[in-house]
C-alpha cells in the first residue's frame, strides 16, 4: 500500500489557488510554496481531496468544506491537518482561503503511540476511499503493508491476490461497505513474494467526504501455523496413543515368550523413532537373546552368555541397580563404560536407552535396550513410556511362564488319562493324535481308544466329556474305563452304550459326553457302529471320500434309559476311517458339514499313510483353539 503518511501538527495558515501568495508557514517558507498551487503542499494521497476542496468553496460560497488532510513539510515530513476552503471576491477577482488548522496535543500524543505501535508489528492502518478505490495507509508504509501490497494502491490489484476460495465473500463485504457498513473479515491472500498469508481486517465507516473505510490489518499466518502445528501435534500423539493402547494390549494377550519380546524389538520400536531394539532375558544367571535371531550380526551374539551381574557393561548395569540408563552419545557410552568400545565396533547406533524389565518384586528378569542411528535426546514421557512398557513386558513373560508350566502338567495329566499305546494289528493300520487346546484350561475331557476285542475284532471310541479342567478329565477317565469293561463282555455296541450311559446317570454326577463307537471285524470289514452325538465319520479312498453319519442317540448321561441304534457298513481294503472329536471339524467360523468337506477333501490324497495323514490334520487344527482334538485313523490292508 503507497505511504499516505501525516504525523505533526502545523499552525494554521491561508493560501490561494493558483497563485496568491500566502503567510509562510511552519511547513513551508514563504519563497518555497508562492505561485504554487496551494494542493500541492498536501501528501501525495490527499491532492484530489484538496482540488475536491478547493472546487467545492467556488461551487457552494455558502459553505465552507473542511476535512482532515496531511500536509508535507518542506524537510519532508507529514503533519495532519484539518483543511477548511472559503471562497472571496476582492477587486473584480475570485479567489480561495485555505485554512490549516493544527492538531490537538493529545491527538499528536495519540499519532506518535500508534507509529511506535505499529512499527515492528504485524499489523497496519489502511484507509479506503470508496468513491476512487484507492487504498492507502494512515501512517506511511509498514513492512506489512509492503508485504502485501507494495508500490498498489488500487483495491482491484490488491484483490486480485485474495485466495479463490475467499475472493468472492471479500467482495460481497467491500460492496456492503459502499452502502455504509462496518467491514470485518478473515481471508488468505498471496503475498508479493507468492506466501500464503492469513489476514483479518476491520474497518468502520466514515461518512465525511469522501466516504471511507478507516480500519487496521493483522497478519494471523503465524497464529495459524502454531494452531496447524498443535492439531498436527495432538492428532500424532492421539494415533499414538491408540498405537501403544493396541500394542499393550498384544502383550496383555501374547502366549509365548517370543511373542511378548518381538513386540518389544519391532512393534514398539517405532514409537520412540529408534532403528533398532534387542531384549536379553536372564537365564541361570546368564544373558540370553530374545528371540533369536539366526543372521543377528549386531552386539547381541557379543553379548550372549556373558554373565547378567557384570556391571562393567550397561545391560548388567541396569540388570544389577535396576536402574535405566539413557546414552545421548558414543562418547558418553565409553566414558562411564570403557569396555564396551568393542561392542561400539559391531554398530553404527548413535544412541541408547536401555530400561530394566521387572518381574514380581521388582525381580529383572532381563533388559530391553532402544536404539538410534543419530544422537537423540529421550524426553521424560519417552522415558516414563518405556519404563510402562518394559513393566507390562515383564508381567506377560511372567503370566507366560506360569501358563507354560500349567500347560506341561495339563499335558502331562491328559495323557495319563489315554492309552499309553494302541494295540497292533496285521489287517489294520492305525494312528491316533490328541491335541491340546490352546486357550483356557488345557485339561479337557476328549479321548479315544483302540480295544483288542475276541473273535478278531476291534473296537474304536472316540467322545468328547461336556466342559474343561480336572472335573472333565476325570470323568473323561471313568468312561474310557466303563466303554473298555462293558465292551469286553458285550459285542453290541449299542448295549455299550446304553450301559455306560446308565451307569453315568446312576452315579447322580452332571455329566454327560458324546461318543462315537464301533466294531471292527478284521477278517470282512464289517462295521457295526453306535453313535451318541458325536461328529459323523469319513470314509477315504483313491476315488473321493464319504462323510458317514450313523445312526446317533443322545450323548451319554442324559437320558438314563436311552437306546443306540446301531448302523451297518462294510470297510473296504484300501479305505481309511477317519473318527474325530468335533474341534477339528467345527469352530464358532465354520460350520460342522463344511468342516467335515474340507477334512474329507484333505484327507483323501493321504489316507494310505494313516501316520501321515494323521500329522497334516492335526496341522489343519485352527491356531489359538479353544477346544482340545483327537484323531483316529484306521485302513483296511
Amino acid at each position: 500500500m503507497p505511504p499516505r503518511p501525516c504525523s505533526s501538527p502545523t499552525r494554521a495558515a491561508t493560501s490561494s489557488w493558483p497563485t496568491t501568495p500566502s503567510p509562510s508557514t511552519p511547513a513551508y517558507p514563504r519563497a518555497e510554496i508562492v505561485g504554487r498551487p496551494w494542493a500541492g503542499t498536501l501528501a501525495i494521497g490527499d491532492f484530489e481531496h484538496g482540488l475536491r476542496l478547493h472546487s467545492e468553496a467556488l461551487t457552494q460560497p455558502a459553505e465552507a468544506p473542511r476535512r482532515t488532510l496531511c500536509l508535507m513539510r518542506a524537510d519532508g515530513t507529514p503533519r495532519p491537518s484539518v483543511v477548511e476552503t472559503r471562497s472571496f471576491t476582492a477587486d473584480g477577482a475570485t479567489g480561495v482561503v485555505v485554512l490549516f488548522h493544527g492538531t490537538r496535543r493529545d491527538e499528536e500524543t495519540l499519532n506518535v503511540v500508534t507509529e511506535l505501535r505499529l512499527r515492528d508489528a504485524d499489523t497496519a492502518l489502511w484507509t479506503l476511499d470508496l468513491r476512487t478505490g484507492n487504498l492507502y495507509e494512515l501512517f506511511g508504509p509498514s513492512p506489512l503493508g509492503q508485504l502485501l501490497a507494495g508500490e498498489s494502491n488500487g483495491l482491484e490489484e490488491i484483490l486480485a491476490r485474495v485466495h479463490r476460495d475467499d475472493i468472492a465473500r471479500l467482495r460481497d463485504a467491500v460492496e456492503a461497505s459502499y452502502q455504509g457498513r462496518d467491514f470485518e473479515q478473515r481471508f488468505r491472500m498471496f503475498d508479493q513474494v507468492g506466501d500464503e498469508r492469513w489476514l483479518y481486517a476491520r474497518a468502520r465507516f466514515a461518512g465525511d467526504e469522501p466516504p471511507r473505510l478507516i480500519g487496521i490489518i493483522d497478519d494471523l499466518t503465524e497464529h495459524v501455523q502454531l494452531v496447524r502445528r498443535l492439531a498436527d501435534r495432538r492428532r500424532i500423539e492421539a494415533a499414538q496413543g491408540r498405537q501403544v493402547t493396541d500394542l499393550a494390549a498384544k502383550l496383555v494377550s501374547a502366549t509365548t515368550v517370543d511373542e511378548v519380546t518381538s513386540l518389544l524389538t519391532e512393534d514398539f520400536v517405532p514409537i520412540f523413532g529408534g532403528s533398532n531394539a534387542g531384549v536379553m532375558l536372564v537365564e541361570n544367571g546368564r544373558l540370553k537373546p530374545s528371540p533369536v535371531r539366526e543372521d543377528d550380526g549386531g552386539t547381541m551374539p557379543m553379548i550372549e552368555g556373558r554373565d547378567a551381574a557384570d556391571t562393567t557393561y550397561p545391560m548388567g548395569a541396569v540388570i544389577s541397580d535396576r536402574q535405566p540408563r539413557f546414552f545421548e552419545s558414543r562418547a558418553e557410552v565409553l566414558e562411564r563404560f570403557p569396555a564396551a568400545q568393542d561392542l561400539l565396533h559391531r554398530t553404527n547406533a548413535q544412541s541408547w536407552a536401555t530400561v530394566p524389565i521387572f518381574g514380581d518384586k521388582r525381580v529383572a528378569l532381563g533388559v530391553w535396550q532402544v536404539a538410534w542411528a543419530q544422537p537423540h535426546h529421550a524426553t521424560p514421557d519417552e522415558r516414563a513410556l518405556m519404563l510402562t512398557l518394559a513393566g507390562l513386558a515383564g508381567q506377560a513373560l511372567q503370566r507366560v511362564s506360569r501358563q507354560q508350566e500349567e500347560l506341561e502338567l495339563a499335558d502331562a495329566i491328559q495323557q495319563r488319562m489315554l492309552p499309553p499305546q494302541i494295540p497292533d494289528f496285521d489287517e489294520l493300520e492305525s494312528a491316533v493324535r490328541y491335541l491340546p487346546s490352546r486357550a483356557g484350561a488345557r485339561v479337557c475331557g476328549d479321548f479315544y481308544d483302540v480295544i483288542k476285542l475276541p473273535d478278531r475284532r476291534v473296537g474304536l471310541l472316540v467322545g468328547d466329556v461336556q466342559g474343561h479342567g480336572v472335573e472333565a478329565a476325570a470323568a473323561m477317565g471313568q468312561i474310557r474305563v466303563a466303554f473298555r469293561a462293558y465292551a469286553s463282555n458285550q459285542a453290541d455296541p449299542g448295549v455299550v452304550l446304553a450301559e455306560t450311559n446308565q451307569l453315568l446317570s446312576e452315579t447322580g454326577e452332571i455329566v454327560f459326553a458324546t461318543c462315537g463307537y464301533l466294531v471292527l471285524d478284521l477278517d470282512s470289514g464289517e462295521m457295526q457302529a453306535a453313535w451318541a452325538g458325536q461328529p459323523p465319520a469319513i470314509i477315504a479312498g483313491e476315488s473321493g471320500f464319504e462323510v458317514w453319519g450313523p445312526e446317533t442317540g443322545p450323548p451319554v448321561g442324559v437320558e438314563a434309559e436311552a437306546k443306540y441304534p446301531v448302523t451297518p457298513r462294510r470297510l473296504k481294503s484300501g479305505e481309511t476311517l477317519l473318527l474325530c472329536s468335533d474341534g477339528l471339524v467345527e469352530s464358532s467360523a465354520v460350520p460342522m458339514d463344511d468342516g467335515l468337506e474340507r477334512v474329507g477333501a484333505a484327507l483323501q490324497p493321504m489316507a494310505a499313510d494313516v501316520n501321515g495323514a494323521a500329522t497334516s490334520l492335526a496341522d489343519l487344527a485352527p491356531a489359538g483353539r479353544g477346544d482340545d482334538i483327537v484323531i483316529l485313523l484306521a485302513r483296511m490292508r
